[in-house]
């Protein structure tokens, strides 16, 4: 729920919360009524300024890097989107695609408006390719902006799809994650003891390799015996670990931070926000300077 508000604000808490309390405000005409207005799209503006600076701060303040030298951590990648094995499928058109949003919608009776019938993501992991690297994308948890937005009416519903294609070139800001040998953080001690807990755990087995006199207990000398079988092991377990090749994977951010995928243009994202930041600010005004203005009127 939270996610969607923060994708879907400047749509239901700006544009139609402000013009929600517009006309509260002029049905209600009277000055309270209009104060209360008023200073409700005050605080409404405050929050969406705050929230969308801090969008435009973390894509202006945050580098590119390119995925073969990333580093681990928040990181902004940029490249081409790419399916990862079989590409989803829209939910109403069934084009194949990256990712999809869809909500359906039914006229109500009186011609009036439209009520919701169905809302929903498909998403799967895909991969971004910025020719360095590759990077396994999880879209779980993100803000998703595109620009590939389709609309049809058909009978008395109306169908709405916005999707990522393997077109698009996909800006990733979020959690960098290496997974493989090159990022292992398994040391040769740690798989000692990773291998002689699991031989503890079967110790019928343990004692019938290192108990040479056969007294059912491992002396000093057997048990010296049964740890150097087990550095051989961990060696080898070592260079198995470190053969492995490495995976790199765009995730939501643990800490709270801004997790957006877009298929806009950066410089584009960063204009977009930076012009809701000015609307928001000259709205916060204008109703603090309306508030004024009525509080002052005999």
């Amino acid at each position: 729920m939270l996610t969607t508000l923060r994708r879907e604000y400047t749509q239901h808490i700006t544009s139609g919360g402000q013009l929600l309390l517009l006309l509260v405000g002029i049905k209600l005409k009277s000055p309270a009524g209009w104060l209360w207005c008023l200073g409700i799209m005050a605080v409404v503006s405050l929050f969406a300024w705050y929230s969308t600076l801090y969008r435009l701060r973390a894509i202006s303040g945050t580098p590119t890097s390119r995925i073969a030298s990333a580093a681990q951590g928040y990181v902004e990648l940029i490249g081409q989107g790419r399916a990862d094995g079989v590409p989803i499928l829209s939910r109403y058109s069934n084009l194949p695609c990256l990712w999809c949003r869809y909500k359906l919608e039914r006229k109500r009776s009186d011609n009036k408006g439209w009520n919701t019938e169905e809302h929903g993501e498909n998403s799967a992991p895909f991969i971004i390719d910025d020719g360095s690297g590759r990077c396994v994308v999880d879209p779980q948890g993100a803000e998703v902006l595109t620009k590939h937005k389709d609309s049809w009416t058909k009978g008395d519903y109306r169908y709405t799809e916005w999707r990522l294609l393997d077109i698009d070139y996909i800006y990733v800001l979020g959690e960098f994650k290496t997974v493989g040998g090159s990022n292992t953080t398994l040391t040769q001690d740690d798989l000692v003891k990773q291998v002689l807990s699991e031989w503890k755990a079967d110790n019928a087995n343990l004692l019938k390799r290192f108990d040479l006199d056969n007294n059912g207990v491992l002396d000093m000398q057997e048990w010296m015996l049964a740890r150097s079988a087990a550095k051989r092991e961990a060696e080898k377990r070592m260079n198995e670990v470190l053969a492995e090749p490495d995976v790199n994977f765009m995730l939501q951010p643990r800490d709270g931070q801004l997790f957006l995928i877009s298929n806009f243009d950066q410089d584009k994202l960063a204009l977009r926000y930076k012009l809701w930041a000015w609307a928001h600010i000259v709205i916060l005004f204008g109703a603090l300077l309306s508030m004024a203005w009525i509080v002052r009127q005999p």
